[in-house]
């Protein structure tokens, strides 16, 4: 059903992180303790209202998630209609944009996330569709908001670094991924994953005893992904990088390849404490 936007502009104050000044004892100069990084939190702002033809109307908000690595987006809205006492609730999908000073740094579908930029005031703008349970309402257009952000970003804790990375049609490359981990926090457990495109005939192989192209389909099956390798690296430490060697062949169709870790940060029995990690993209010509 077709809608009028009306598009509301908000900003949300920042939270300031508080920094204690301690006095020494005995009347000595000391250097001020680091302020304390701020509590995973979820800012909001009104964003915009959708309305229709028939006194359908939505009220969207707009969210970000701050504190922790990922930029996560959400869009809440509260949805009803002219002249009826229903209780609707609301439910939004679309996509979204994140600018900073103009540029843009992050989006994708709705709800959804990316990497934490860090610090700044994001217009955020997306385009959503509101629908209601029960049904009633059903609009979409696009509404906008700015949020202020104050938690730092954290210091990256692995790194993945490729010595070069350029592919050539019907050739094949050596490689030498290095992997390290540079926090103490965290293990030396990670999975390395490179990836091509699928239907374009790329081949990633290796003698690296550590690395499996991966296994697909039911059992028996044998079918393995040639496109892809898997490596399981397990003692990663500061001061001590992991290297893989790969091989990596292109026939007369070009393929990108990239690459990401993921690894573990253990928090006791806690279970979701795992992180992601872009590593390079080879590009081809």
């Amino acid at each position: 059903m077709p809608s009028r936007p009306t598009t509301l502009r908000a900003l949300t104050g920042a939270a300031l992180l508080p920094v204690a000044l301690v006095t020494p004892a005995w009347g000595s100069t000391a250097a001020a303790p680091a302020p304390k990084a701020e509590d995973p939190a979820t800012l909001c702002a009104v964003a915009g209202t959708l309305r229709g033809d028939h006194g359908q109307h939505a009220l969207v908000s707009l969210c970000a998630g701050s504190g922790t690595p990922q930029f996560a987006v959400s869009a809440p809205a509260s949805c009803g209609r002219a002249g009826t006492r229903v209780r609707y609730t609301c439910r939004t999908n679309g996509t979204w944009t994140a600018k900073r000073s103009g540029k843009t740094l992050a989006g994708g579908p709705l709800p959804g996330s990316g990497d934490y930029p860090g610090p700044g005031t994001y217009d955020i703008t997306a385009t959503v569709r509101v629908r209601s349970a029960p049904a009633g309402v059903d609009l979409m257009g696009q509404v906008r908001a700015t949020l202020t952000l104050t938690a730092p970003k954290a210091p990256p804790s692995h790194a993945i670094t490729v010595d070069r990375t350029r592919l050539r049609r019907n050739s094949t490359t050596t490689l030498t991924y290095t992997v390290r981990r540079d926090s103490a926090e965290g293990d030396g457990s990670a999975r390395f994953g490179l990836i091509g495109e699928a239907g374009s005939g790329v081949r990633i192989t290796t003698s690296d005893a550590r690395c499996v192209n991966p296994l697909v389909g039911e059992y028996p099956a044998k079918t393995r992904l040639p496109y892809s390798l898997d490596c399981a690296l397990t003692e990663l430490q500061p001061g001590h990088p992991e290297r893989v060697r790969v091989r990596v062949t292109v026939g007369a169709t070009c393929s990108t390849v990239v690459s990401k870790l993921g690894y573990w940060m253990p928090d006791g029995q806690a279970l979701y404490t795992g992180g992601m990690l872009k590593g390079p993209e080879l590009t081809c010509s």
